[in-house]
């Protein structure tokens, strides 16, 4: 089953005096339990094609479905409601609230959705556990190595249950040690949940990780290679 279909999605940005085509005349279809790298040199396109997958940024022409509807069709607070119900996000940057508790932070997300309190500590426990860090609740970031504070990014990405979750570069702040255990944990959710991994990537211990590796040059999709499990 397709979670996410791209038809003929382009973005061109007319800040310089010659267009830029960022993404140009792209089609593919990501399905359900995916673990699926995009990869490419720098300039490729590969941000801003997960970023119209987000719903982070509008194509100018084209469209992203996420489970048949289309998201570049809603309106901006009806994007806000579907990015927070359909979609984790795991930045390179952590982006963890500085003054929340690793507990906190994933329970952000499910507080906003108005989740039942028993049922909001119960899967904020489970997921810490899943990434290694049930003895770690209630630290704070700055109390966490980089790798620790990672996997605290990846549970609350998965706390609202998503259809997928969109990781842009999330090794690249890593070392050797952390990535692989961060990888590890990905892997594991994925084929055990059935959780759709997409990876925005330079990373090649995370592209050997892959099942699928997208390759983009100039917007466009120059090679997409399906790896024998």
């Amino acid at each position: 089953m397709s979670v996410i279909k791209i038809n003929n999605l382009t973005k061109t940005y007319h800040e310089t005096e010659v267009p830029v085509h960022a993404v140009n005349g792209i089609n593919l279809n990501i399905e359900k339990g995916e673990f699926t790298a995009i990869v490419g040199p720098s300039g490729c396109g590969k941000t801003t094609l997960m970023n119209m997958i987000g719903g982070l940024d509008k194509p100018t022409s084209g469209y992203v479905e996420v489970n048949e509807k289309d998201i570049s069709q809603l309106s901006s607070s009806k994007l806000i409601d579907f990015r927070l119900r359909n979609i984790g996000f795991v930045f390179q940057a952590y982006n963890l609230i500085p003054v929340l508790t690793a507990k906190e932070n994933v329970e952000f997300i499910m507080q906003l959705q108005n989740w039942d309190r028993k049922e909001m500590n119960e899967r904020t426990i489970t997921l810490l556990e899943s990434v290694g860090l049930g003895k770690k609740l209630n630290r704070r970031p700055n109390q966490m190595s980089g790798g620790e504070q990672q996997r605290v990014a990846v549970a609350r990405a998965l706390a609202s249950k998503p259809q997928f979750v969109l990781a842009d570069e999330p090794t690249a702040n890593l070392d050797s040690h952390a990535t692989s255990q961060l990888l590890d944990i990905m892997k594991k959710l994925n084929e055990d949940e059935n959780i759709t991994f997409i990876f925005s990537t330079h990373d090649q211990r995370v592209i050997d990780k892959a099942r699928r590796v997208i390759t983009l040059e100039d917007g466009k999709v120059v090679s997409d290679e399906v790896k024998n499990r």
